[in-house]
């Protein structure tokens, strides 16, 4: 017969509170970064163009970016004591980001869609920045600050190849 085992309390300084809202918002973050990955890597396998070898290979670097974000932010949440949401149907729900469009776009159009996802991407992690700083919470505030400083450096430079 199986003992019912309660799982051990998490005490690392944080309380319940704090940590079911910094969940929450990292969800969204996750979800943001999961949706974004999803349209730079369709953008990569799509663009079409004079400048098809240049964003080729930088929508590559910038997608496998975005997939080497997404590990950190959910193991975050699961550190926090709770799951990590992992389906579309949950990304769609959380991400504040519009799915790629259904018909490739013009390259340049492709730019325009990244910049306005890095740029979404960034306001979703600053939202959480303050549950983290209140709750003394600096790992996630370090996470915070490392995805803040990706997402704004690369909307910088996708926005100056539309100058």
């Amino acid at each position: 017969m199986a003992k019912n085992v309660q799982a051990p309390t998490i005490s690392i300084g944080i309380t319940e509170a704090d940590r079911l809202k910094i969940s929450r918002g990292l969800s969204h973050l996750l979800a943001d970064t999961y949706t974004l990955y999803l349209t730079t890597h369709n953008f990569h396998w799509n663009v079409t163009g004079p400048m098809f070898t240049s964003l080729h290979a930088m929508f590559m670097t910038q997608y496998t970016e975005l997939w080497n974000a997404v590990d950190p932010i959910a193991e975050r949440i699961r550190s926090l004591g709770h799951a990590a949401p992992g389906s579309y149907a949950q990304f769609g729900k959380l991400s504040s980001l519009k799915d790629v469009p259904a018909t490739p776009p013009k390259a340049m159009d492709m730019v325009r869609i990244l910049v306005t996802g890095h740029e979404a991407v960034a306001r979703t992690a600053r939202g959480v920045f303050p549950l983290a700083d209140k709750a003394n919470d600096e790992p996630t505030a370090d996470l915070l600050t490392q995805r803040l400083t990706v997402h704004e450096q690369t909307a910088w430079m996708l926005r100056s190849l539309l100058e």
